[in-house]
């Protein structure tokens, strides 16, 4: 479970970091060919699908991996490719409806589906096995173990995930990622890095038995401050980012509009990820511990 970082790191996140690498896509807004996105892309699928198809040579289709973690990763690795390759991505450099929706993709549909799918395994068998004996080893050292649990601590994770979001809506900052390349790239690695962090924390971390209760609480928690952020949008009569709107005429749209139904989309639909995940998870506690008291009924009831 600790090599998750490891594996990530080097790549799917590179891709979010390069995903601004160039302001100029051209007229219109064509597809996205920046040469380390798509090669990053690539490269992560290639590395998933050779893992997953030596393993299945090797213990049989569906072992190892199962057919449903695959089309989980399929599902993320589309909704990054929709995000960063797309015409939406062009679009997000000059109209801020759009560039929310390309950062909701990223945290709330791509971050959840890939953490789901688990996909370290898979890609450990894709590279050769130097490599996987190398980064099994670094896994396994006492000083990334610590670290890895404490970033994938339920709490830490979600007030990680929870600076990011804010912290890119000051408007000072965000003026400077629209301005500076780095900065943009930070943007937008920093918003899936945290957003796999917490899904894998809330979603996948093995614990006790009130770790699903727990989990619920942060998701519903960061429903309430991400759609606080996204009500805060709407309702300003204010313009925050007065550089992001370049082109919110031309979709009979004014600058200030423009911000108000960008911070819609954060407050109705991005944010009810949240409370379904919470709900789902809130599902699979019940019918835990539904199961656990009718098992310890029937032991009772055995012994008597």
């Amino acid at each position: 479970m600790s090599r998750l970082g490891l594996l990530v790191a080097f790549t799917i996140a590179p891709a979010a970091a390069f995903a601004h690498a160039g302001d100029d896509h051209g007229v219109g807004y064509p597809w996205v060919w920046d040469w380390w996105i798509t090669t990053t892309l690539l490269l992560t699928l290639l590395l998933y699908a050779g893992g997953v198809s030596r393993l299945w040579r090797r213990a049989g289709t569906g072992r190892g991996v199962s057919a449903g973690r695959v089309a989980l990763f399929a599902g993320g690795w589309l909704a990054l490719a929709a995000a960063l390759v797309t015409p939406l991505h062009a679009l997000g450099e000059r109209l801020f409806t759009a560039h929310m929706a390309e950062h909701e993709i990223l945290m709330v549909v791509a971050a959840p589906l890939l953490a789901l799918s688990r996909p370290v395994g898979a890609m450990l068998w894709g590279l050769p096995q130097s490599w996987r004996r190398g980064l099994g080893a670094a896994a396994g050292t006492p000083v990334w173990r610590r670290i890895w649990r404490g970033l994938i601590d339920p709490l830490a994770a979600t007030i990680l995930h929870g600076i990011a979001i804010w912290a890119w809506h000051v408007p000072a900052l965000f003026a400077a990622a629209l301005e500076d390349e780095g900065m943009h790239a930070l943007q937008h690695l920093s918003f899936l890095l945290t957003a796999l962090l917490f899904w894998w924390a809330l979603l996948c971390r093995r614990g006790s038995r009130t770790a699903r209760g727990t989990a619920v609480g942060h998701l519903f928690a960061t429903s309430l401050h991400t759609g606080l952020l996204g009500a805060l949008l709407v309702f300003s009569n204010r313009l925050w980012f007065p550089d992001q709107a370049g082109e919110a005429m031309l979709w009979g749209l004014t600058a200030l509009e423009d911000q108000q139904l960008a911070g819609l989309i954060m407050w109705i639909p991005a944010c009810l990820a949240y409370p379904i995940a919470g709900l789902a998870l809130a599902g699979l506690w019940i019918a835990e511990s539904s199961r656990r008291r009718a098992g310890g009924a029937r032991h009772a009831f055995g012994t008597r």
